[in-house]
């Protein structure tokens, strides 16, 4: 979907319109996020947004996975799947699935860890453990009580915040901020902006609940393979204008851009008008890992596709020692308050 405009303005007449409707799906959303989960018998981390569209979860699921993988953790990712066909309970393969089948996310992610996809995230649990998972990183799911979380790391853009702070639909915020806040273990601020400090000021006030700051970096590679050229950029993201703005930063000369909903399943008559549009000005066309991975069918891109340069980015923390500390710490009372060991 694409997000309204009135989410981001702090005074709008249809904010004020939908505002009954947010209350009464904030005041459910609250009293669900209270209910008690399956104890899943081994560490569960759990990804989050406080509200809907993207911040930089995948990135940062991927950075976590690279930590709990140093310490000696084996590390399942468990999605619900967004986008796909497939219910699940089933491990992601590449080589077979398609981002209709199992979501954008999920396939994109199972190229470095193992995803398991379930609509009912219990079941998503024990098909985990059958794959011999130490640790389970949940991608999304942190207003989903079915679970228990040992560690909730929440993800919020420094530029955009959580928009006008009201709950859906009169605002992009999937449960009152304050629920959420009551059980943010960490959170991750992604980007230079301002949006999000006073949100960091409330986490960093509470005892052992770290505020850790985080940068995209791009592929050098993939930098210096667009220098110099103007390009047509295109994003299906939850805020494509970031990733134009991340292609700007680094001084590529972004042209055109369009922007397109988030998830968006773009057609073969989606990308042949992109590539005639590149054409006839003389441009490359760019676009993120997660865009392209929806064109892929069976692990292999459509030669239509082949046309298409992506910009891969990392996650970079500021102080990760703070962030490996944090996991260390939750990974030991994890195990303590489960087994009584180290």
């Amino acid at each position: 979907m694409r997000e309204p405009a009135f989410w981001h303005r702090p005074r709008s007449w249809t904010s004020y319109l939908l505002f009954p409707l947010g209350a009464v799906y904030g005041a459910i959303a609250a009293l669900r996020m209270q209910r008690k989960g399956l104890d899943a018998g081994i560490p569960v981390f759990c990804v989050g947004n406080y509200h809907m569209g993207g911040a930089g979860k995948t990135p940062t699921v991927l950075a976590l996975t690279r930590i709990l993988r140093d310490v000696g953790e084996t590390v399942v990712v468990l999605s619900r799947g967004y986008g796909g066909r497939l219910q699940g309970p089933l491990m992601v393969d590449p080589g077979r699935h398609a981002a209709a089948d199992v979501g954008d996310e999920p396939l994109m992610l199972a190229a470095t860890v193992p995803v398991a996809v379930a609509r009912d995230r219990v079941d998503g649990v024990a098909l985990a453990k059958s794959q011999g998972a130490s640790v389970i990183l949940m991608d999304d799911g942190f207003q989903n009580p079915a679970v228990n979380k040992d560690a909730a790391l929440i993800v919020i853009d420094s530029g955009r915040g959580v928009g006008n702070g009201q709950v859906f639909p009169a605002g992009p915020l999937r449960a009152p901020l304050a629920a959420q806040l009551e059980r943010t273990d960490a959170l991750i601020v992604v980007g230079e902006g301002s949006a999000a400090s006073a949100i960091a000021a409330m986490i960093a006030s509470r005892p052992d609940r770290p505020v850790l700051t985080a940068h995209l970096k791009p592929d050098p590679a993939a930098l210096a393979a667009l220098a110099g050229k103007g390009v047509l950029a295109f994003a299906g993201i939850g805020d494509p204008a970031r990733f134009f703005g991340t292609l700007r930063t680094h001084g590529i000369d972004v042209v055109r851009e369009r922007a397109f909903a988030d998830h968006h399943p773009f057609s073969q008559d989606d990308i042949e008008a992109l590539i005639a549009e590149a054409g006839r000005e003389g441009l490359t066309l760019v676009t993120t890992e997660k865009d392209l991975v929806r064109l892929r069918r069976g692990g292999e891109l459509p030669a239509i596709g082949r046309a298409i340069s992506t910009l891969p980015v990392t996650l970079e923390f500021e102080d990760e020692k703070t962030l490996r500390s944090f996991i260390g710490e939750r990974l030991f009372k994890a195990r303590q308050k489960k087994f009584g060991v180290a």
